[in-house]
């Protein structure tokens, strides 16, 4: 399928590993130009280093994404270096965690980061002749998972706000769209530091998936690069679930 990416420009942030940085890879071999973002800058100057690899112009700079001043400047400095935008990924997350001072920083870079993304990428969206915006949930927000963390609140909170820019945005032909992931497994991310500090939850969980494995970064970002192309021209305000058939629940 020719998805119609060649010499689009995207903005993806928390690209510099994991998920974000899987997405950023599958979309500079549709033909993309990046700009990423992420808080390390040693990682982030790596991932620079694949993405030119692959071909793509970028443009990164490396920041808090809960630092609203700073996250603006970037999705504005991004679209004027890449000469314009047409996708924006928020992608980055705090890791949850418990007490007051983890839901701070989830409602900043999950939600907040998210919600600060869109506004500063809107005026550059608008031009775009294919513009879309792809959200990242989990499925710890669509059905109860461990217990009542900030990371399954706030990450409902980002689906719920996608689906109603979807409706608020496409007076613009914004499309807007969430892909939300199950387990994942990638080198040092949560699902490998599980398998090694807590086996028995990481087994309990994977005996959960049907599939009989836990999916890869690439599984998510093929997701989230078709719903950003134009080849997705007719979808928005959708909610597409990446897990092997984790999660339970019925979709009508």
């Amino acid at each position: 399928m020719e998805l119609g990416l060649s010499g689009r420009k995207a903005i993806v942030t928390g690209a510099s590993r994991g998920i974000g940085r899987a997405i950023a890879r599958a979309l500079a071999d549709e033909g993309c130009d990046l700009g990423i973002c992420a808080r390390g800058a040693e990682g982030l100057e790596q991932a620079v280093k694949d993405l030119e690899g692959r071909g793509a112009r970028v443009f990164s700079r490396a920041l808090d994404v809960g630092d609203g001043d700073a996250l603006r400047g970037f999705v504005a400095d991004a679209a004027a270096a890449l000469g314009g935008l047409d996708i924006l990924v928020p992608n980055p997350s705090s890791g949850g965690g418990d007490g007051e001072d983890a839901w701070r920083a989830t409602f900043e870079i999950d939600l907040m980061g998210s919600v600060r993304s869109v506004e500063a990428a809107l005026p550059h969206l608008s031009a775009s002749d294919a513009p879309a915006v792809v959200f990242i949930g989990t499925t710890a927000a669509v059905e109860t998972f461990v217990g009542p963390t900030a990371y399954n609140a706030l990450k409902a909170a980002v689906v719920v706000h996608s689906n109603g820019l979807s409706q608020a945005l496409s007076g613009q032909a914004i499309r807007v769209n969430t892909v939300s992931p199950g387990p994942i497994l990638f080198e040092d991310g949560p699902w490998d530091q599980a398998r090694q500090h807590m086996p028995e939850f990481y087994e309990s969980t994977l005996a959960d998936i049907p599939f009989g494995r836990m999916g890869t970064a690439e599984e998510v970002a093929n997701a989230v690069v078709f719903l950003a192309s134009p080849a997705a021209s007719f979808i928005t305000g959708a909610h597409l679930v990446v897990d092997g058939g984790f999660t339970k629940r019925v979709n009508f």
